[in-house]
């Protein structure tokens, strides 16, 4: 990853994100998302994959998408990085789709350098 992008990856993470539960930030809570994902996929083989998965990848695809913030082109490797998160036949086990969304949340964070309020989602238990 790059050393940028890991550096304020690594403050958002040590800022915003709780060591358990969802985030009160939204900056903290898509970073969440990320790292939740590849969790499943890398240790688990998203062999425990269900609904509360696809609440966080909904939640990145939402928020990200409709930030107004990328281009055409951004957006389309954005989308496929999610498409292919989505696929559960065939786990990511490397880490470059999770680092371009995570690129993506770091440039979203940039964005909104003030916390933004995350609604927590009461049907969310990851």
């Amino acid at each position: 990853m790059d050393a940028s992008y890991a550096a304020d990856a690594r403050r958002i993470w040590q800022t915003h994100v709780p060591r358990r539960g969802q985030a009160d930030t939204v900056q903290g809570e898509l970073l969440r998302a990320v790292e939740k994902l590849r969790d499943e996929a890398q240790r688990n083989g998203n062999s425990n994959w269900d609904e509360h998965h696809e609440r966080l990848l909904a939640y990145l695809r939402e928020t990200l998408t409709r930030s107004g913030l990328f281009t055409a082109e951004t957006l389309a490797e954005l989308a496929m990085d999610l498409d292919r998160l989505a696929d559960l036949e065939r786990p990511l086990t490397h880490d470059a789709p999770f680092d371009r969304i995570t690129y993506r949340v770091v440039d979203w964070c940039r964005a909104q350098p003030e916390p933004v309020r995350h609604e927590h989602d009461p049907h969310l238990q990851r």
